[in-house]
Order: C-alpha cells, then structure tokens, then sequence
C-alpha cells in the first residue's frame, strides 16, 4: 500500500466536475488547445481542470457551457457541486486524519449527491461522467474483445430499429471508451481493438450521415480507415473502405470521387487477393455509382462481375458488412437496374429482397422508391412521384433519415427539366422540404 499524506478531501469532487468537462468537449470533438483558445485559457490549465488537479473556477464554468453547447447543464452540476462543498465545509474538521476509508465513502456520497442534484440527464447521455466513474470506482478491468464485439453487433441492431438521432449518442459513448482503453492496453491486444475501433467508427459514420453531417461522417471514416489500416486486416481496410463508398452518394462525396476512392481501394486489394466480403462490397459500391453516374452499360456489367463473384464463392456473413448474399446483391440489382429503367429485373430484384425478409426499416422504402424511380425514367411521371410520395410518407418523421430521402431525392432528379413545373412534382418537392428553384 502506498503511504504519504492522506488523501485531500476536496480532490474527488473537482475529479468528478474535470471529468464531466473532459466529457463534454470530447463530445464535440474539440481539442484541447481549440477549447483553451475559445475561452480563453491556457490549454495546459485546461488540461489541469480536466484531470481535477485545480478547481474550476466559476466565471469559467458558463462559458464552457456555451462552448460545448451543453444547454446549462455543466452549470447545473457545477453548482450541485459547489452546493455540497459549503455544505461539507460548515462541519468542524474531525482531530484525525482523513482516511483513505474516509475517501472511499466520500466518493460514493458525492455520486449519490451529484446524480440527484443534477439529475441524471444534466450530465450528456443519461449521466454519462457519472456512469464511467461509477464503472471506474467498481472496476479497473478492460471491456474484452467479445464485449466490444457483441456493443457491435448491439449498436448495428440500433441502427436499423431506431431513429439515428438515438442512436448517435450511445455510439459515441462506446467510442470514447474504447479511445481510452486503447490508450491503456499493451500491443498485444491493440491489433484487436483497432479492428473493434474501425467497425464502431464506421457505424457511427453512417449514422452522421443519416443525420445530414456529412462532415462529421467524412472524420469518423477517416478514423475507420486509420484503425483498419492498424489492423494489419486487407479485407477489414477494403470494408471500411467499401462502406465509405457506398454511403458516398448521400453527400459525403459527388460519385466521380466516389468512383476513384474505389479505384483506389481496389489498388489496396491487388490483382492476385482471393475473393472475399471487402472485394464483393467494393464491386458493388462501383456498381452503384456507376448507375448514378448515368453509365449503365458499365453499372451493369460491373453488376454481372458482382452476381459471378457471388455465385463462385461462399463469402461469409459480415456484421454490418455482409449479410446473407442474396440480400446485399439483389439490393445492388435494384438499384442499378432501376436506374437504367428495367422494370422487369428491378421488380424480380426486389420481390427477392423483400422476401428475405431483411434486417433495418429503411430497406422496404428503399424497395418502393427503387420502383418509383424506374416508373419515372419510363415516362411515368405523375405515376412514380406518387410513388415515392407515398413511400415518404409510410415513415414517422424520425425515421426519414438523410439516406432514405437521399434516394427520393433520386426520383426527383430523374424527372426531366421541362416536366418538373407537373403539380405532382411541386407536391413531392414539399414532402422532400425542397423548395421551388433551389438545389435539390
């Protein structure tokens, strides 16, 4: 046991008020000197507000508030604290010296005191600061690799359930967790965190782009990439890569750069690299791009070289990546076929996907908008926008996330010029919230 000077009674609440800091400036994804500069401050002192080394003044607290957009809410918990310190500090001091037990159930009062005063959703995510210092007061061990795995494959049923704004914050939550263990485990196990690392900033990735953040995204796919690329793993780099790609055409990059991030993708792959789930994505991210590019005879052998690939390998199923074949590809038909107005093998290709009965509510409306598209780029004007219209409208608000509307914005890019003045397109300009003559 370590022995010196009894642990200082007043050092675990500027802990708890430096964390919750620490917390929320992560969570905007500032960094420390951006913080310090903002205020201003030196960014060393910062850094010592955070790790609870000096207390934070209080002219200070209202405008890290601001900063982090935390809508009072570090006010609140600072003053909860402040509160409990006068408290504390109108008792006589005890004739002996405050013990390392002493501590240990100071520590547990002011958690309880902090939670209640500031109320559990005054911290960020349910109480997140004060959830992780609890975690850290009961445990010091490290989540396994098969816990990560199993908040992965937790986060991806989230993703296709719920609406993106829910998910969002819990994802986050698991990513600064892991950012911390990382920090903290040996080489042995960082290779399998990295991988961990690249799935779960993929995800959360995509949900910023069901947001409509599409800055944001382009970070975390970054930060998928590095993790990846540490990894060692080819096919986990040619996934992420893959799933970059894929939810490009949502307003992450125009489809000709879309295009070369596959290119040069497949360059990572190699002319000799063995079939696998990150080439399969890759082949079907250039399949759909091509088509949105309006180079259908391409999207379509680009397709066939997907469908051959499929029919000659047994690839495995993927969290996230790859589900069973015949959902992913047939999706991919849709799209491409559609697209190209063949209404005969893009009705076959969603029936099939249809019948899969496959995972996330996003990929029924996809189906009917798929269809509406084609109806359109056959002539059926009036006919397809009353299609995606009513696509649209069989989802709640929360749930016409940025990817689903991105592909009804598809419908109405496919009506020609001189028809879009139609009174079926205006109304379905209304439902996208697009108005007349501006970008849609």
């Amino acid at each position: 046991m370590t022995t010196g000077s009894p642990p200082h009674r007043n050092a675990f609440p500027s802990h708890l008020l430096g964390y919750a800091l620490r917390w929320w400036r992560e969570v905007r994804q500032l960094s420390l000197r951006e913080a310090a500069e903002a205020i201003p401050m030196d960014h060393s002192h910062l850094a010592k507000l955070e790790r609870g080394e000096r207390p934070t003044p209080s002219h200070v607290v209202p405008h890290l508030d601001r900063l982090y957009k935390a809508n009072g809410q570090l006010v609140a918990f600072h003053t909860a604290i402040a509160q409990l310190d006068q408290s504390r500090g109108s008792t006589p001091e005890q004739g002996f010296p405050f013990t390392a037990k002493d501590e240990d159930m100071e520590r547990r009062r002011l958690l309880q005191i902090a939670a209640a005063s500031a109320g559990l959703g005054a911290l960020g995510v349910a109480g997140e600061p004060v959830r992780q210092l609890l975690d850290l007061s009961v445990s010091s061990q490290h989540r396994s690799v098969e816990d990560w795995e199993l908040a992965c494959a937790d986060h991806l049923h989230a993703i296709n359930t719920w609406p993106p704004a829910r998910v969002h914050d819990d994802l986050l939550v698991d990513l600064l967790a892991m950012q911390r263990q990382l920090n903290t485990t040996d080489t042995a196990h960082a290779v399998e965190l990295h991988r961990v690392t690249a799935v779960l900033a993929a995800f959360q990735a995509s949900v910023l782009v069901r947001l409509g953040e599409p800055g944001s995204a382009l970070r975390w796919y970054r930060t998928a990439r590095n993790a990846a690329d540490l990894s060692g793993d080819l096919d986990l780099r040619l996934r992420v890569r893959a799933h970059e790609a894929e939810h490009s055409s949502n307003g992450l990059h125009d489809a000709a750069t879309t295009l070369r991030l596959i290119e040069s993708a497949q360059q990572i792959a190699g002319a000799t690299a063995r079939p696998s789930v990150g080439q399969a994505s890759l082949i079907r991210a250039k399949a759909k791009t091509l088509a949105l590019l309006g180079r259908h005879d391409e999207a379509r052998r680009t397709l066939q070289t997907l469908l051959d690939l499929v029919a000659t390998n047994q690839l495995p199923i993927v969290l996230g990546f790859w589900e069973p074949s015949d959902v992913r590809v047939h999706v991919t038909a849709s799209q491409v076929l559609s697209a190209a107005g063949d209404e005969a093998g893009a009705s076959h290709a969603q029936e099939h996907v249809l019948a899969s009965n496959p995972a996330g509510y996003h990929v029924p409306v996809n189906m009917r908008l798929h269809a509406a598209l084609c109806t359109v780029v056959n002539g059926g004007i009036d006919e397809g926008i009353q299609q995606a219209a009513t696509a649209v409208d069989s989802l709640p608000k929360t749930y016409r996330n940025g990817m689903v509307m991105e592909t009804a914005r598809r419908v109405l890019h496919a009506v020609p010029l001189p028809q879009r003045e139609r009174p079926a397109v205006g109304e379905f300009r209304e439902v996208l919230a697009i108005a007349p003559g501006t970008r849609a």
